[in-house]
């Protein structure tokens, strides 16, 4: 029971009698001569209709003279009615019992009360006095027998923390010791240390938005439990304290670490302080300091000034360095400044460590089938850190930076290992072969092909891990693309129906045709009637994909991924976007087996490039191609080039030129493909299937969905045991969950959630239901607050 309902019953208690001897009491007064309960009485009003205040006329507020109180004895009071079962309360502020026991020397205003001492009864302790406050909490004869603090400072603030104390449970509070610092704790919301973050980041705001008894409970907490007057000493005093978390802030400092971007404002705080940056120790790093930002800014300086030293030196030491600087700046990565986005050099040296360390180990060495193995062992990585350093900037600034220390290494290895791949090739003939020595894919029904344009080997590695985390099993395949690694060769390559395709002599573009009619497949139509031809389905990209929509015995191709272009829109920016365009695959893959294909296979028609600063130049006169694309080019008839020639897959009489190593035909490119490296040839194909979990589940099927509001309550058939419900924005991203908690699905197969935010109703989203594990085991689309779906 909360102290509250304890106290509502000891004032109804005093109206018990005996009535074998006694008559029922007109009334319970209860006196209050230092008005100490007299600010938490309206909270009382609400649970006791019978209680009346003495005071001026408001009959609205059950508040009137004495007169008034004996006319609501007598049923004479129009304007206020009493409950029948209940004994009428008169509240008395500023009066003491002994007032009305001298009915001679009672004041005029109190005589009409001074009878019913006689024919009601006074709720007073069992010695006749009134009930103080900390007479009730304290006493175990009549009150709650409560361990509290007698002091004046106790006996203030729990006066002004009365109405916080009402809703606390007595039995929580039995063992406690109630002092100053529990009352005003109570006061001030229950959490000291929340308070003084957002009093750090709201100054002025924060008192603003307090009440006068919450600001002194507020100081005088923090003077009790960190020796600190926020009133004397000020936001600016407070924000050297937390940034040098010594002592009882060490406790502050934790917990601003765990949600800094709760409190936006106190970095900027902290700044406006002057930092002990004149000591020796200051440049060590050892994380005396780590609680400035200024000094967090001093190593991201220090880190940039060491990886733009790079530029000149040789690869070997370049190396070397980077791994000394990961080992000098990891640490800060675990730093609330690398959270709030303070430290991305960092991040990003963490990546760069591991680009540093693979590199030292060349690639070039053996057969195609040993390089090949090599970089599907290890040598993705390096492509991949290069991916994940980039992600960590946005400055220009840090860019350079990291720009020059990825070009100082992973430059001369990828250039290495080109040049190596280019050597054998040309001794030999490419592992992709031609169309005329290429082996067929076999295809079973339930296979959905999903083509990704440009889904590169260590985006498919991604890809890997998104589909795992949902719980799918995953085949992996590498495959040699076809030359050259442009979409236009390399998408019809690995369709369905590559064997009836074929090249036309002098195609400067490297569009292949349909190998009986000539007719080219450039704008997608021709290839679309040989595959609907060939008995495949086509699934448009933006067209969803119906639950149960395919019997599992046909056969479908889908396209789906942005890749490609966003690379050659944004260049090196793909790689702050990789991860999303990752995550739009995997739902799309989830879609696609939830709707009842047994196998996605996912296949792409060419890697890429990517090296920020801009790939090295070579030169090609335009007077001796027909098309110049960034890494190959289609010769005009009987012109000669210095550059390697390679036959074109469709048409192995056709030949073409690829740059050389990872050069360029154009200046300054960032992103590209078109010519031979394991980076743009190798790829990797993927085989998804149902995990065990989504196949114990595949029998679930949605039977109903109905919004009412924001809450969306959904019915559900099958084997739906130990699922749980969810509403996200992105299917297969639990982070994207919109809902205030999942819930798991009742017996009956039905379950509710909660969208939070107000703003999203309109919204499309995704109801799933997932398994023990987290795994999506089935989804419908559906508009938040949009009825029935």
């Amino acid at each position: 029971m909360r102290v509250l309902d304890h106290l509502l019953k000891a004032v109804r208690d005093a109206a018990v009698f005996n009535p074998e001897v006694q008559v029922a009491p007109a009334c319970i007064l209860w006196p209050d001569r230092d008005r100490q309960w007299e600010a938490v009485i309206p909270v009382l009003q609400a649970e006791l209709p019978e209680l009346m205040i003495l005071g001026d006329y408001a009959p609205d507020k059950r508040i009137g003279p004495a007169i008034w109180l004996r006319c609501v004895i007598a049923g004479r009071a129009e304007d206020v009615s009493l409950p029948k079962d209940r004994t009428p309360i008169f509240y008395l502020p500023g009066v003491s019992r002994q007032d009305l026991r001298a009915v001679e020397s009672c004041p005029d205003h109190l005589k009409p009360l001074a009878e019913l001492q006689y024919r009601g009864v006074i709720w007073s302790q069992i010695n006749a006095k009134d009930w103080t406050i900390l007479a009730y909490l304290k006493s175990d004869q009549g009150g709650l027998g409560l361990d509290v603090a007698q002091d004046n400072d106790a006996k203030n603030a729990m006066q002004l923390a009365l109405y916080r104390l009402l809703d606390e449970d007595v039995s929580l509070l039995k063992g406690k010791r109630l002092d100053k610092d529990y009352f005003n704790t109570l006061l001030t919301g229950g959490d000291p240390i929340r308070d003084l973050l957002q009093w750090l980041d709201q100054e002025d705001a924060f008192q603003a938005s307090r009440g006068e008894n919450e600001w002194k409970a507020f100081v005088e907490v923090s003077k009790s439990q960190l020796a600190f007057n926020p009133q004397n000493e000020g936001v600016l005093a407070g924000s050297t304290k937390l940034a040098n978390h010594e002592g009882p802030w060490h406790a502050v400092w934790e917990r601003y670490c765990e949600a800094p971007k709760r409190y936006p404002n106190i970095p900027a705080q902290i700044r406006k302080c002057r930092p002990p940056s004149d000591t020796i120790f200051w440049h060590m790093g050892d994380g005396s300091f780590d609680g400035w930002p200024q000094w967090n800014d001093d190593q991201e300086k220090n880190l940039h000034r060491d990886l733009m030293a790079l530029a000149k030196a040789p690869a070997h030491e370049a190396r070397a360095k980077i791994k000394e600087l990961e080992k000098q700046h990891g640490r800060r990565r675990s730093l609330v400044w690398a959270e709030l986005g303070d430290a991305p050099l960092a991040c990003a040296v963490e990546h760069l460590a591991t680009i540093a360390e693979i590199t030292k180990s060349s690639l070039a060495a053996g057969s195609v089938d040993d390089l090949a193995a090599g970089y599907c062992s290890h040598g993705w990585r390096v492509d991949d850190g290069v991916i994940r350093a980039l992600a960590q900037v946005d400055s220009s600034t840090d860019f350079d930076a990291v720009t020059t220390a990825i070009r100082s290494v992973y430059l001369p290895w990828v250039e290495e290992s080109a040049r190596y791949l280019q050597k054998l090739v040309d001794g030999a003939s490419y592992p992709g072969g031609t169309c005329l020595t290429a082996k067929a894919t076999p295809f079973s029904p339930g296979d959905c092909v999903l083509f990704v344009d440009g889904l590169r080997f260590d985006a498919g590695k991604r890809l890997v891990g998104s589909l795992e985390s949902c719980g799918f099993d995953i085949s992996e395949e590498p495959a040699w693309t076809a030359l050259p690694s442009v979409t236009a060769t390399g998408k019809a390559a690995v369709t369905p129906v590559r064997d009836k395709i074929r090249g036309e002599d002098g195609s400067p573009d490297f569009e292949p045709s349909v190998a009986d009619t000539g007719q080219s497949l450039k704008g997608g139509y021709h290839l679309k009637k040989l595959l609907t031809d060939a008995g495949w389905s086509i699934l448009e990209r933006s067209a969803p994909v119906a639950v149960n929509s395919s019997d599992g015995q046909g056969k479908a191709w889908c396209e789906f991924g942005d890749i490609d272009h966003e690379g050659h829109d944004r260049g090196w920016k793909l790689a702050k976007h990789i991860d999303a365009l990752i995550l739009e695959i995997t739902d799309r893959v989830t879609e696609l087996l939830a709707a009842g294909w047994k196998r996605v296979r996912v296949v792409t028609d060419h890697g890429w490039l990517l090296l920020p600063g801009g790939l090295p130049k070579i030169d090609l006169p335009s007077a001796l191609a027909d098309n110049k694309w960034g890494r190959c080019a289609s010769l005009k008839p009987g012109a000669t080039s210095e550059e390697r020639l390679y036959p074109w897959y469709w048409n192995p009489n056709q030949y073409f030129a690829l740059a050389d190593g990872v050069s360029c035909f154009k200046k300054g490119e960032e992103y590209t493909h078109g010519g031979l490296s394991l980076q743009e040839c190798l790829t990797l194909q993927l085989t998804v299937t149902r995990g065990e979990s989504a196949q114990a589940a595949a029998s679930v099927e949605f039977t109903d969905v109905v919004w009412k509001g924001l809450r969306c309550t959904v019915a559900v058939d099958g084997n739906f045991s130990g699922l749980s419900l969810d509403v996200r924005s992105q299917a297969g991203l639990s982070l994207s969950s919109v809902v205030v908690g999942s819930k798991p699905l009742k017996d009956n197969g039905t379950a509710s959630v909660v969208v939070e935010d107000e703003d999203m109703e309109g919204r499309e989203a995704t109801v799933v239901l997932i398994d023990a594990n987290g795994s999506l085991v089935a989804q419908i689309a559906t508009v938040i607050g949009g009825g029935n779906t």
